[in-house]
């Protein structure tokens, strides 16, 4: 009973190790650029790399493309559609938000429009 049990939880995490690499990519500029909807699958590989820490804007829209245009006040920032992930439920847009200081980029978060 206990090897099966075992054998139970150890294919449980190999599956869902599995499903989480399917929605989740390293960043490719080219991918980026050309499938817009699938922004999200690169979007956690974006924030955990610190991919956009220390650029200037000009790098960032070098690197992602030309930003949403945003309506938000406050900080200075760029704002990029990621698309929609696919849900069972419906699911709001995602954006990948690029805040600058001191005209650098100084931190990355995603939000749900």
């Amino acid at each position: 009973m206990f090897k099966k049990t075992v054998a139970v939880l150890i294919l449980a995490t190999l599956i869902s190790v599995l499903l989480i690499s399917v929605y989740e990519n390293k960043f490719d500029q080219t991918t980026w650029k050309v499938y817009p909807s699938k922004r999200y699958k690169m979007r956690k590989d974006i924030i955990e790399s610190d991919l956009l820490i220390g650029k200037t804007k000009q790098e960032v829209i070098r690197l992602l493309g030309e930003p949403e245009v945003s309506n938000l006040t406050g900080k200075d920032h760029l704002i990029y559609s990621l698309g929609e992930v696919p849900s069972f439920f419906d699911s709001e847009e995602e954006q990948l938000v690029v805040i600058f200081e001191d005209d650098l980029a100084s931190k990355v978060i995603y939000a749900e429009e």
